[in-house]
């Protein structure tokens, strides 16, 4: 099951770097008693898993910014950790 917070998320994701490939996972449940952690068990811990062709000839770094300017609003409410794995 996708929470709602991944399916915004992946949304946002969509619209802003246009992705061939592209899954985010809520990890919140692994965390439970983790920095971060609300006690819900979703909505704070992520794992992006994501394709662009707007990463041709951008470093990792440069990648991994990419991600994370496009969901800056999410970590803003909350989203503790976010793992970004560049396809």
């Amino acid at each position: 099951m996708t929470s709602p917070l991944a399916r915004q998320m992946a949304q946002r994701l969509e619209e802003i770097l246009q992705p061939v490939q592209l899954e985010v996972i809520d990890e919140s449940g692994q965390h439970a008693g983790h920095a971060g952690a609300n006690g819900t068990g979703f909505g704070t811990h992520f794992r992006v898993r994501i394709a662009s062709p707007l990463f041709a000839g951008q470093s990792r770094v440069a990648r991994h910014r990419l991600v994370y300017d496009a969901l800056q609003d999410f970590i803003d409410q909350g989203v503790h950790a976010l793992a970004i794995e560049v396809l």
